[in-house]
């Protein structure tokens, strides 16, 4: 049996709210209430469910880009809440690789330096960036775009190099942040595809949209509701 890359337990986030005009007493907002998850390595699964539903805010836990009021996070086995700055950064370059919706490409980079911008900052030598960068650029068929800029790719290129970028590092877990949502119907479907193939060859694959169809194209779904997980389903099982 595969090994846990993620482990969450009594996970809850709460933030600030507005205060109260009546009281003038600060409110809470419980973005995310009691998460309980674990996912295993290799494993592709989508979090579905509306605006405010609190998958976003979940990503960003998972992503650790934010850190919980309460509950145990374990990434890779490691508690989360131990690691400190330096080390949270380390992780974030080197065990979880990001697909956002709107791609978030550094538009004075080229393709190949765009892809290669994570090793930069893990300190690897520049022919050896290159080299990786090249070799992913080639595996997703961009090898023709390596030199291109952001502005001179289409939208499907440029969410393929964004992908690029997000596996350079080898990471432990692909989070992918509506990874659909700029694109037309069939560069959507193309991207998942992609997306697809990469869990099929052992990438561990979390999908956070509220596109159903997305959801389908995985196996395992997880809807959420009010900052709590509502269902929790692998498809055959």
């Amino acid at each position: 049996m595969s090994d846990p890359v993620i482990q969450m337990s009594g996970i809850g986030r709460d933030y600030a709210g507005a205060e109260s005009n009546a009281s003038g007493v600060e409110t809470t907002v419980r973005a995310l209430r009691d998460i309980d998850l674990e996912v295993l390595r290799g494993e592709a699964l989508a979090v579905l469910g509306p605006s405010g539903s609190g998958k976003s805010t979940l990503l960003n836990l998972l992503g650790l880009l934010d850190t919980p009021t309460r509950g145990s996070y374990r990434l890779d086995g490691r508690e989360v809440s131990t690691l400190d700055l330096k080390e949270l950064a380390r992780a974030r370059n080197q065990k979880i690789g990001f697909v956002f919706q709107r791609f978030h490409l550094v538009p004075r980079l080229d393709a190949i330096e765009n892809v290669a911008l994570p090793l930069r900052f893990a300190g690897i030598r520049r022919r050896e960036r290159r080299r990786r960068a090249a070799e992913l650029l080639e595996k997703l068929g961009l090898s023709d775009r390596a030199t291109h800029r952001p502005a001179e790719l289409s939208g499907g290129q440029q969410q393929r190099v964004a992908i690029a970028r997000a596996m350079v590092c080898q990471p432990s877990l692909l989070l992918a942040d509506e990874p659909t949502g700029a694109l037309d119907q069939s560069t959507g479907s193309a991207i998942l595809d992609l997306l697809t193939e990469l869990h099929a060859e052992g990438m561990t694959l979390i999908v956070v949209t509220h596109d159903e169809a997305l959801g389908a194209r995985l196996p395992r779904r997880i809807r959420m509701l009010d900052g709590a997980v509502l269902t929790d389903e692998i498809v055959g099982s």
